[in-house]
């Protein structure tokens, strides 16, 4: 039995818990330790192999528009899937639904990395794949999301949800460089094959979570109409829709990276694949940066988030106009500090927002959001840069950026006038 001060879960904070804020007092807690250490090293895998997919599919075709297609392919299910897979999330034990998924997409990158060694790849294999990726992180998402308060006491949650995600950018910072030697030494394949290996370990690491420690929600009882409970929450409180509505945007346009920077690396810059892999470490290392100073002072609230929509926005315009890589590395840089800044203050809004049985619900709505407006972004942006040229394709973000800023606003007022003609919705 956990001895401690209940908190807003149910459970117990553990005692000698630490609750100093940023980097140092998260990674005091043993279970959020073990967690990020796993997924960390999961997501050097798949940068790695993200890298090798672009590559592969450019190889195989030498068409953006294909490389949209694949993409699209990818996070179609997310786009589909994911606000039920989040009830999922909320009737399920987090950790076991992550294990499958870990497991699932480990297998997938171990039989892709065969068939590329072995010479036998085709362009149905990648779009299967991409499938299996898509439906499983449609699960995945959510479940990650909503493990972190579990894993932390509340006096923590902002900083946790920082540093995950500042994390999920080390390993854009690392994927590109390891891909690059792996694929300039070994091969394509090699990037499957290390990304296979990573997942076993986030497998490992979800094994060895304390269960004692964990801050456990009472899974969601199965009833009627709960999709659409999680869509009312989202619906009327400013602080869930505003960031859900701008993340569309920015996720549509602004975040097809995947697609955008190779198409701009190697068509605009000339700059090939080790282009590409400078532009996408000048990204996760400005990231890596502007996280540690985001979770020492975590940043939440809708107000908060459009401005940082606006200064998206204006680096993603100084991107654009970058006519040579080192301009374009230090834009990139600038782009990934700000992302991050972006994603941490919309994603720490949210789940402070949303009551905690619903987290699975109002999470999976983000990854809807974020990661299933894939299948439109990058046919959109895969399309535009096939026409126009890799600047068009990241124009495209400013436009995503100022779009989300409008809406963001209207969201905003309507919420400042709900507040002074009557009572909070929320």
């Amino acid at each position: 039995m956990t001895v401690g001060r209940p908190n807003d879960t149910g459970s117990a904070t553990p005692v000698g818990a630490d609750r100093r804020g940023g980097v140092r007092g998260v990674f005091g807690v043993r279970n959020y330790r073990r967690f990020v250490s796993g997924q960390s090293l999961s997501l050097i895998g798949s940068w790695a192999e993200t890298i090798a997919l672009a590559l592969l599919v450019l190889q195989l075709t030498r068409s953006p528009l294909v490389l949209g297609l694949v993409m699209a392919t990818r996070y179609l299910p997310v786009l589909l899937a994911t606000p039920y897979a989040g009830l999922i999330v909320d009737r399920s034990n987090k950790r076991r639904v992550l294990t499958m998924t870990n497991a699932v997409l480990g297998l997938t990158s171990l039989a892709m990395g065969v068939s590329v060694l072995m010479g036998t790849i085709a362009l149905w294999q990648i779009f299967v794949a991409a499938a299996v990726f898509g439906v499983m992180t449609a699960l995945d998402n959510p479940a990650r999301m909503a493990l972190i308060p579990e894993l932390v006491d509340t006096q923590l949650l902002r900083s946790a949800i920082t540093v995950n995600s500042m994390m999920a950018n080390v390993g854009r910072a690392l994927g590109p460089a390891v891909a690059a030697g792996l694929i300039r030494w070994h091969g394509i394949g090699w990037c499957y094959l290390f990304n296979a290996l990573t997942f076993a370990l986030v497998v490992v690491a979800l094994a060895a979570l304390d269960g004692r420690r964990l801050h456990r929600t009472v899974p969601a009882g199965r009833g009627k109409h709960q999709l659409r409970e999680g869509l009312a929450v989202a619906r009327s409180n400013r602080d869930i829709a505003g960031p859900l509505v701008m993340m569309a945007f920015v996720g549509t346009l602004t975040y097809e990276f995947e697609t955008s920077l190779p198409v701009f690396a190697e068509q605009t810059l000339r700059a090939g694949v080790d282009g590409y892999a400078w532009l996408t470490t000048a990204f996760g290392v400005g990231s890596v940066l502007t996280g540690l100073l985001l979770a020492r002072w975590p940043i939440t609230g809708l107000a908060p988030m459009i401005r940082v929509t606006v200064l998206y926005g204006a680096v993603m315009l100084l991107l654009t106009v970058s006519s040579g890589l080192p301009v374009a590395l230090v834009s990139a840089g600038l782009v990934g500090g700000v992302s991050i800044a972006f994603l941490t203050t919309g994603n720490s809004t949210i789940q402070l927002a949303a009551p905690p049985q619903m987290r699975g619900r109002v999470t999976g709505l983000w990854t809807t959001a974020f990661i299933g407006s894939t299948p439109i972004g990058a046919v959109v942006i895969g399309a535009v840069a096939h026409r126009f040229g890799g600047h068009a394709g990241l124009a495209a973000g400013v436009i995503g950026c100022a779009l989300a800023v409008l809406f963001g606003t209207v969201i905003h007022r309507r919420g400042d006038r709900q507040r002074t003609d009557g009572p909070d919705p929320r």
